[in-house]
């Protein structure tokens, strides 16, 4: 479970990465501004979990091919956008991380509270930043640009169109 959430926050952490060197358009500052505080706190949160791994007796798989044999999700699909489409598909990516961060909190809370615990605070971190996110995203009224978007791509493109 772990070494799963530590491939998501080492891919999270490249994705956001990626989105800071390719995003275009009006928006381009305050996205671009936005996103490195987000790299470093995730690569971050991939330390700690690695390191969490480590003091439970198991090895840090922070592979590249590791991560890309074990995950379960699709590589970042997005590359040179504007601003408005990068966050429609970052809202994808985040809501993945999210769950997948949640699902490992309640099973983490049956065998081990150090490690829930670890995972809780990272969550927050995470929901925040998706947050951020979502406000480039909604209208003053809530509705989210990208609606009910379930691919990267389908997000990107809902995104554009509102840009």
């Amino acid at each position: 479970m772990l070494r799963l959430r530590l491939h998501a926050l080492n891919d999270l952490h490249l994705t956001l990465k990626h989105v800071h060197w390719n995003v275009v358009g009006p928006h381009f500052i305050a996205v671009h501004e936005m996103i490195d505080p987000q790299v470093d706190q995730v690569r971050d949160m991939a330390d700690d979990v690695a390191e969490r791994i480590a003091a439970l007796g198991g090895v840090a798989q922070g592979t590249p091919g590791a991560l890309v044999a074990e995950r379960k999700w699709d590589d970042y699909s997005i590359g040179r956008a504007d601003a408005i489409a990068h966050l429609g598909a970052l809202d994808v990516v985040y809501t993945g991380v999210v769950e997948g961060m949640r699902a490992a909190i309640e099973e983490a809370g049956k065998i081990d509270t150090a490690t829930e615990d670890l995972l809780i605070g990272q969550l927050r971190d995470l929901e925040q930043f998706q947050w951020f996110v979502r406000a480039h995203l909604e209208s003053a009224g809530g509705t989210l640009a990208t609606g009910s978007a379930t691919s990267e791509t389908e997000a990107a493109a809902r995104g554009a169109e509102v840009a």
